[in-house]
């Protein structure tokens, strides 16, 4: 192991290192999600500093999409309370968070293969001249300052319909749209599914470059190959509990592993009020 005793359990305090400035992005305190009976999510307590890549990784049924639907305003937490940029804020739908700064890639990528790469980037956020037609010039530039400043230099010609780029393409035109609307945190879900390994390499680049320009990333993944390339923090969820979070060299595959099956430390230590009862 690559000195695991340093791992906190969650039930030490708030489970999570902020910021640079003492005040992370993101934080989570106490968030729960109940469907009915079901406790999907209980207690989480997070920080998701800017300009840092923080993986949440656990088993099928841990909680990842619940968190992530929670936190881009899909579903409303049942309880506990959610604070960005050191207010506390209620997102109420996806557009309450969009507008925030948050911006969520999931695994469909949501763009049309029909269109065109700068159409896909400006869906929605068009650029008109005075005379109310679309501004192709204006609208270009902008899509090709944005893929740039990402590094993306696999695209032949910004006006491809996106239905002929690759996987790795795809996801790096989804990401870079997000970026276009100003995210200040970006979800990612399984951004490396069913990719091959130079279309993985173009994503994790990608995503290192997020971190670089001091954008937040929050991917979800269960290849922790990537996880360990790409994150700076690494957060086990755990049968809807966050049983430990913390640098990544804190952390090796065989015991992230360990933590994901078993929801305890290698070491002995036991997670338990980040976790569901029974």
């Amino acid at each position: 192991m690559t000195g695991n005793d340093e791992v906190r359990p969650a039930t030490a305090g708030r489970a999570s290192s902020a910021a640079v400035d003492g005040e992370p992005l993101l934080r989570l305190q106490g968030i729960g999600k109940n469907f009915g009976p079901v406790r999907a999510l209980t207690d989480i307590n997070l920080d998701i500093p800017a300009g840092q890549v923080t993986a949440l990784v656990g088993d099928n049924g841990a909680g990842k999409s619940t968190m992530i639907k929670t936190i881009s305003g899909i579903w409303e937490p049942s309880h506990g309370q959610m604070f960005w940029q050191g207010k506390q804020v209620h997102f109420h739908s996806p557009r309450e968070a969009t507008d925030a700064g948050i911006a969520t890639v999931y695994q469909d990528l949501a763009l049309c293969d029909n269109l065109d790469i700068v159409q896909n980037m400006l869906l929605g956020h068009e650029v008109l001249t005075r005379a109310r037609l679309l501004n192709e010039i204006t609208m270009e530039k902008t899509a090709k300052r944005t893929l740039a400043d990402l590094r993306v230099t696999t695209v032949r010609n910004i006006r491809q319909p996106v239905g002929s780029l690759s996987g790795g393409q795809r996801q790096a035109i989804a990401v870079a749209k997000a970026v276009m609307l100003e995210a200040k945190l970006v979800i990612m879900d399984e951004p490396t599914a069913a990719l091959g390994v130079s279309q993985t390499a173009l994503v994790l680049d990608v995503i290192k470059r997020l971190a670089s320009n001091g954008i937040a990333v929050l991917v979800i993944s269960h290849n922790l190959t990537d996880v360990f390339q790409v994150a700076d923090r690494i957060a086990v969820l755990y049968l809807g509990g966050l049983v430990t979070v913390g640098p990544v060299a804190n952390f090796d595959t065989n015991s992230t592993v360990y933590w994901m099956t078993t929801g305890t430390s290698p070491n002995g230590h036991v997670a338990t009020s980040e976790s569901p009862e029974g």
